[in-house]
């Protein structure tokens, strides 16, 4: 018995990633009618298993929630604070200690069935179980590694700490991390399973020309057509909404296998095929924004006609809360590095020749990588090459630009650090849940940003310059401790030149004695001087930086009159 369920959770283990890794998606053209997803029913398949989300007891998820570290938050609600961990409990540090062969669990290598009353008394400092997503795990070993510290570990002990998890890093593969920690399952409850099944395909295919939208009860709901030529084939997405000029869509297209996301809002519109011919793995997208109409192009291997555009697979043609859908990764490559200042670094990456990546404005990816076979995810926002130049949206977004900050005891920004020209990294679909709906007829938008929080910053510039008619300017007040820290200078100050509606000031809190701008740290009086308000404007407010930055410049920001409304912090 006991080797029959510890071979099932092997499998359980190895196989399944049960995180759905959610997004923080709230764009601009949110549709205030769109409908919530309830993913109770998640069905997790292993051979002949099947589980539901309602027998594992897993709690339905927001993500993130208010207090996340992760979250895009318009109430600038602070996130979690990491703490000072000890000499040797670093990320690698609790690496080597998983792959020391000691005993994690207390089970000298078993698994079990844990019960609720099982876990119930496991509650304490040396003794601390918890289950996330129906999985049991002895945290007892990690609790001097966790950056979080120890009172966000045992704020789970006995209990089931999924939405603890999921309201600071539910991106995190806590299944890598914690997998030599691994108790068991929780006992599965007696109440029938909800089966999750797929629509089935239709038996003729997707024939040319026909609509395949849903029904018209849900008019609201983006549908699809195609048509084709002898030489090339083409699906049209109607969004029924206008599109932010960043875009919205991600396409990605290998081995016969068509994904087509578009993040609308709170919602994701997929489209999911198997093609049922083979084409060249090179697409083109093309989107009139006003209108809402996105058009995907590929070239036809063989030409000729096609009866149909092909065997729908899973998640195709739905259109489900962002929440419920799994991050999507894609293999980019390194083809640039270029050091902005003496401890950052910009990194240009390409995308396979059949994915095309729009990120909309004020979103973020994360970058997965594995080291001594522990995955490391990390979220970065992408900017673009260059702030002062002024393009419109390629149909081709073919390259990924970030700026990264090379931190000495970091273990992801190391390995970013030493990849080389030609070496591969995992890219995620774009996450984020800003919304550029507030600055539509803005008059006046003030930026507070420290150190890398310039990143979200840049891409929002450019919006606000080109598409804000309104706008009359854009001021950026860029909190750093020494000159060389300050990103971008010579671009900021170009921009500042060019353009009569860009103003930026620097402050440091550690200048130099010919310094002759601001000094200092941000704090009331500084941003009293800088937030002015006339009596006609409508202004706006956007934070970005470490933590503890964060959260004092939204509180100030508060004091100076600014509402929930008219203040967007970015934290992470």
């Amino acid at each position: 018995m006991c080797e029959s369920i510890g071979r099932e959770f092997n499998i359980l283990h190895n196989n399944i990633h049960l995180d759905a890794e959610a997004s923080m998606m709230t764009d601009d053209n949110s549709d205030d009618n769109e409908e919530e997803f309830d993913d109770d029913c998640l069905l997790v398949r292993c051979g002949c298993l099947k589980i539901t989300a309602n027998m594992l007891n897993i709690p339905s998820q927001s993500f993130p929630a208010a207090s996340s570290q992760q979250r895009v938050s318009p109430s600038g609600q602070s996130g979690r604070n990491k703490v000072a961990l000890k000499p040797g409990h670093s990320l690698i540090d609790w690496i080597r200690f998983t792959k020391s062969g000691k005993d994690l669990t207390g089970l000298r290598g078993r698994l079990i069935e844990v019960t609720q009353e099982e876990l119930q008394k496991h509650n304490t400092r040396n003794d601390c179980w918890t289950c996330i997503r129906g999985m049991v795990y002895n945290v007892t070993p990690y609790m001097d590694y966790h950056p979080g510290g120890e009172q966000e570990l045992m704020l789970a002990a006995g209990v089931d700490g999924t939405d603890l998890f999921d309201q600071v890093h539910r991106w995190v593969n806590y299944e890598s991390m914690l997998k030599e920690c691994l108790v068991g399952r929780m006992a599965v409850k007696t109440t029938a399973a909800t089966k999750a099944t797929l629509p089935p395909p239709s038996p003729t295919g997707l024939t040319r020309g026909t609509s395949v939208g849903p029904p018209p009860n849900k008019d609201s709901h983006p549908r699809y057509d195609w048509f084709q030529s002898d030489v090339s084939v083409h699906l049209v997405v109607y969004a029924k909404r206008k599109i932010p000029r960043s875009g919205c869509t991600v396409v990605d297209l290998q081995d016969g296998l068509l994904r087509l996301e578009v993040l609308l809002g709170k919602m994701s519109y997929m489209i999911h095929l198997r093609l049922a011919e083979e084409v060249k793995e090179t697409v083109s997208v093309h989107t009139a924004f006003a209108v809402g109409k996105i058009q995907v192009s590929m070239i036809k291997q063989a030409g000729g006609h096609w009866s149909s555009l092909g065997q729908p697979l899973e998640g195709h043609n739905t259109f489900v809360h962002k929440t419920v859908t799994d991050l999507f990764y894609r293999t980019c490559l390194l083809v640039s590095k270029s050091e902005v200042n003496y401890n950052t670094i910009l990194l240009q990456l390409k995308l396979p020749g059949g994915s095309v990546m729009h990120v909309p404005v004020g979103k973020h990816v994360y970058l997965k990588s594995l080291t001594q076979d522990i995955e490391v995810v990390r979220p970065y926002t992408p900017i673009d090459s260059e702030l002062v130049a002024v393009s419109d949206l390629s149909s081709q977004e073919s390259y990924l630009y970030l700026m990264i900050k090379i931190y000495p005891d970091g273990v992801f920004t190391q390995l970013l650090e030493k990849l080389r020209i030609g070496d591969s990294v995992s890219v995620s679909n774009p996450q984020g849940n800003f919304s550029i709906r507030p600055l539509r007829n803005i008059t006046h938008l003030f930026l507070l940003a420290a150190g890398t929080g310039l990143s979200p910053m840049v891409r929002l510039i450019k919006h606000a310059l080109q598409d804000i008619d309104t706008l009359r300017m854009i001021k950026l007040l860029f909190f750093n401790r020494q000159e060389k820290d300050i990103l971008w200078r010579h671009q900021l100050d170009h921009l500042e030149a060019q353009e009569e509606r860009f103003q930026v000031e620097y402050v440091l809190s550690e200048a130099c004695e010919n310094w002759t701008s601001r000094k200092g740290r941000i704090e009331e009086s500084m941003l009293k001087d800088f937030l002015h308000r006339a009596s006609d404007s409508k202004c706006f407010v956007c934070v970005c930086g470490p933590t503890a930055f964060t959260d004092l410049a939204v509180r100030l920001v508060k004091q100076q009159g600014f509402n929930e409304e008219e203040l967007h912090a970015f934290q992470g």
